[in-house]
């Protein structure tokens, strides 16, 4: 730290009106990885959270879990529970006052941290527990036992604090798209087209970029698959490796077969002084930025950019007092390339930027377990700043389908100034007076492909297309094409956005379709 960033840290400290708390620090972290043989070897997800938790209060010296007001449970998927909050407590013996259980968005992790130090500089949080875990991989070892999973009783959340609405419209869903293997690659062609570059050098660019992810992976001790893959194996279609959605082999897409857990304990600087966590294991959130997209992607002004990311680091950037050309370190979330690459643009990176993308490997190599990954992503970048405490890590959480974005900016240097924490709002305001082009939802007339994707069974064969289109009006409609193998096959060999045809509407299906020119 330069004497000048040191000397405004103190006076900044001397000035603090936000009371004793001080600065928001990650004081623990922790992480699991399970690797069930059998179904007698799982472990259910609430217990994956508590042995993170414990690791995580190991981490930090011990003692903390006793003295955690605010425990907060990102979404489960695999097992979901009526009280996981309540469980977790439970398990490790805390007695938190307020607990939380958030709703879904791979964003989760990383804006329940910017919540959680809002609240810790405001005084209405003292030590924060954030966990997550998921234990699909057993869920799939018991169904193919046809074995009874001997956990806790499930059941229906009976609190959810966030936003729970589909991430697709009810016209999107009657076109096929509601999966994140077949909206992502909607997002690739279009970023693929927007670059200027053909089909063949687009899969090779993809192979490259995922390739370096692999890398990262390979050295990660809690990676799913610690394995350097090369980028023609990644980017090469076979049958190990076949396609899930055009442009996107199975290589290229989010695992979220994995029994992962990981918990992240934040407090205040001076309560972490109080408390006798080591000066060494603080790391501290600079920045942070929360935005939502158009929420629907038929809303979208492209496929090819977003920019809710850019405000969203553009915040947490600001509010550092840094710049992208200062971050040594990046966590750019990962579920697919196009998720890394709509990052990469709002930034105004390269894809061969020279510093790290991913500190753990990413979703499809690290493992994508479920809404929990970011957790992961902070502890790693936690552990490596303290390695590096002149460092700073911007890390970014995404949601649906490119839809909700955070943000945060970390180091273990203290910032400089008071820290304040923008409320989201005023940036959401902007993104949603943003102009959306009109949508026909059943259309007719000439038509021009904006994006698309063409989704591949299980035994490698094309089983539907998804376009997204505009009518000569300017008007956008989203479609299909009927299913011709030749039709789908050829999809995916030539470049088919800007291509020309007729769209129509089926009033039978109530779907509309796309036929090429």
């Amino acid at each position: 730290m330069t004497e000048r960033r040191r000397s405004a840290y103190v006076d900044a400290r001397m000035s603090n009106s936000h009371g004793s708390a001080g600065y928001p620090v990650i004081v623990g972290v922790g992480q699991v990885t399970h690797r069930a043989q059998t179904v007698d070897d799982s472990i259910e997800p609430v217990e994956l959270m508590a042995q993170a938790a414990r690791l995580a209060d190991d981490d930090a010296g011990g003692g903390l879990l006793a003295r955690i007001d605010s425990l907060q449970v990102v979404n489960t998927i695999s097992w979901p529970y009526p009280d996981a909050p309540g469980l977790l407590a439970s398990r490790i013996g805390a007695e938190p006052a307020n607990t939380l259980y958030s709703a879904i968005g791979g964003e989760t992790p990383q804006r329940l941290v910017n919540e959680a130090a809002e609240a810790i500089v405001t005084g209405r949080t003292r030590v924060a527990l954030i966990a997550g875990a998921e234990a699909m991989h057993s869920r799939r070892l018991a169904r193919a036992e046809e074995a009874r999973l001997s956990w806790s009783v499930r059941g229906a959340p009976e609190r959810i604090v966030g936003d729970m609405r589909n991430g697709f419209s009810d016209i999107e869903a009657r076109h096929g798209a509601v999966l994140p293997s077949r909206m992502y690659p909607l997002f690739e062609n279009a970023i693929r087209a927007a670059a200027g570059r053909t089909i063949e050098q687009h899969q090779a660019h993809l192979g490259r970029l995922c390739a370096r992810f692999t890398e990262v992976a390979a050295a990660n001790p809690y990676a799913w698959f610690p394995q350097k893959r090369t980028p023609e194996e990644i980017a090469t279609v076979r049958p190990d490796n076949r396609w899930v959605a055009f442009p996107y082999p199975k290589l290229m897409n989010a695992i979220m077969q994995v029994d992962q857990g990981a918990a992240l304990i934040l407090t205040g600087s001076e309560t972490a002084r109080e408390m006798g966590v080591p000066e060494e294991k603080w790391v501290y959130l600079h920045g942070c930025g929360d935005a939502d997209d158009k929420w629907f992607i038929s809303d979208r002004a492209d496929y090819h950019s977003s920019p809710a990311i850019r405000a969203a680091t553009a915040r947490a950037l600001g509010m550092a007092g840094t710049s992208t050309a200062e971050i040594d370190v990046f966590d750019l979330y990962s579920c697919f390339p196009a998720a890394v690459q709509l990052a990469l643009g709002a930034l105004g990176l390269k894809a061969d930027d020279p510093r790290p993308l991913t500190l753990t490997g990413g979703l499809p190599y690290a493992g994508g377990p479920g809404n929990n990954y970011v957790s992961h992503s902070i502890a790693t970048a936690v552990e490596r700043l303290r390695e590096r405490p002149e460092a700073r890590a911007l890390v970014t959480g995404l949601g649906w389908f490119a839809t909700k974005h955070s943000a945060g900016v970390y180091s273990a240097r203290p910032p400089a100034g008071e820290w304040q924490r923008t409320d989201p709002q005023v940036d959401q305001g902007v993104l949603d007076a943003m102009d959306s082009p009109p949508l026909a939802p059943e259309p007719a007339g000439d038509a021009t492909v904006e994006t698309y994707t063409v989704a591949f069974g299980q035994g490698g064969e094309p089983e539907q297309s998804i376009v997204i289109g505009r009518l000569a009006g300017g008007e956008r409609f989203i479609a299909n094409t009927p299913a011709d193998p030749d039709l789908l096959w050829s999809m995916t060999r030539e470049e088919f956005v800007g291509r020309k045809g007729s769209v129509t509407h089926d009033p039978a299906t109530r779907r509309n379709v796309f036929e090429p020119a």
